[in-house]
């Protein structure tokens, strides 16, 4: 990377990504995970960039998660040889796409209804050397995708294994906050009926970010997918997963006008910050200044509120705001700033940017 000179030679607004903290959140969680005996996976939905991921990898994951197909063929591109996409892959150019990605990497999918179990057979993975390695998504509680209950993970599994071209490649769930017990039950119940009925489960993966250090408090999971861990966030601080110390990525933004004694406005708006609440008031943090409040968003501006006093804030000043949700945040921008030691020393490209289908 080429040194960009120092912070105050910046555009506004933009966002910055402290490497130095990445590195220290991957290795961290790697670590604690492989003390318990789990697989990392991580989810590349976060940084959706090339080198990050090569950093995980280069710390001890087994492979990459996905969410859409247009993420894993940039990923499959860069060199990365593993990775599972969590979502139900649906459609003739979809499915045609996974057989091609099928063909040159070690791919997971998963489903969660007969139907897209069909989708997937009728495609032609004829190769008996590559079987198409399909996961059974399980809901334990988040009500979002996956099947109710053990008794039909089972079923979903047994018609998987017959289906031709795919193989049962284990159970897979996205948990609510604070679901680790209920996936530990789901689980358990499901591998039963899967042993009983002599069906070999390779993998039982779960993931999130904000139940990440209590991943060992469902021993029956193999694997798990945390994607926020490596930048943490707003969220994240506020359910008392990490620090602020710990986030590794902000939005640096300028004030642009300080229109009354206890509001000014800065030219960071949902464009780059985004709307989403993640259960939260406000949108993001400002670092060094709990007293301050961004309480409004239009697309350019943000509204910075004083929560009693002076926004003691002037034009020209600049601010580090920690997003609710990093994950959208990188979404938002082609490229980010990477510091080392706190001084701008290249751009990260965001290379999955975008890659909704």
């Amino acid at each position: 990377m080429d040194a960009l000179g120092n912070l105050d030679d910046l555009d506004t607004p933009c966002v910055l990504v402290d490497l130095d903290q990445a590195e220290v959140n991957i290795v961290r969680h790697q670590a604690y995970l492989a003390s318990h005996g789990i697989a990392a996976r991580p989810h590349i939905k976060t940084h959706k960039t090339v080198e990050l991921a090569r950093a995980q990898i280069a710390a001890g994951a087994v492979g990459l998660t996905c969410q859409k197909l247009g993420e894993a063929e940039v990923m499959a591109a860069a060199g990365f040889t593993d990775i599972l996409l969590t979502y139900n892959i649906v459609g003739a150019r979809k499915l045609a796409r996974l057989k091609a990605l099928n063909a040159h990497i070690r791919v997971g999918v998963v489903a969660d209804s007969a139907a897209v179990v069909e989708g997937l057979a009728t495609a032609g993975f004829s190769d008996p050397a590559r079987p198409l390695r399909v996961l059974v998504e399980c809901d334990t509680g988040a009500r979002r995708c996956g099947v109710a209950d053990p008794a039909a993970a089972a079923a979903l599994a047994r018609r998987i294994q017959a289906a031709p071209g795919l193989s049962f490649g284990g159970l897979m769930t996205y948990p609510p906050n604070g679901g680790t017990a209920a996936v530990q039950a789901f689980m358990g119940d499901a591998r039963a009926l899967l042993d009983a009925a002599g069906l070999p489960c390779p993998t039982i993966t779960s993931g999130g970010s904000p139940d990440m250090w209590r991943a060992h408090e469902a021993p029956v999971i193999t694997e798990y997918r945390a994607g926020t861990y490596i930048y943490n966030d707003r969220s994240l601080v506020e359910r008392g997963v990490c620090s602020w110390s710990d986030c590794a990525l902000c939005v640096l933004a300028t004030v642009v006008s300080v229109p009354a004694a206890d509001r000014a406005v800065i030219d960071a708006g949902s464009k780059v910050l985004t709307t989403d609440p993640m259960g939260l008031t406000g949108h993001g943090h400002v670092m060094g200044r709990s007293d301050l409040a961004i309480d409004r968003l239009s697309e350019e501006h943000g509204c910075v509120q004083a929560m009693g006093g002076s926004v003691g804030l002037s034009v020209g000043q600049r601010l580090r705001i920690v997003p609710n949700h990093a994950c959208v945040v990188s979404n938002m921008v082609d490229r980010a700033v990477a510091l080392r030691n706190g001084v701008p020393v290249g751009e990260l490209a965001i290379a999955a940017r975008g890659r909704v289908t």
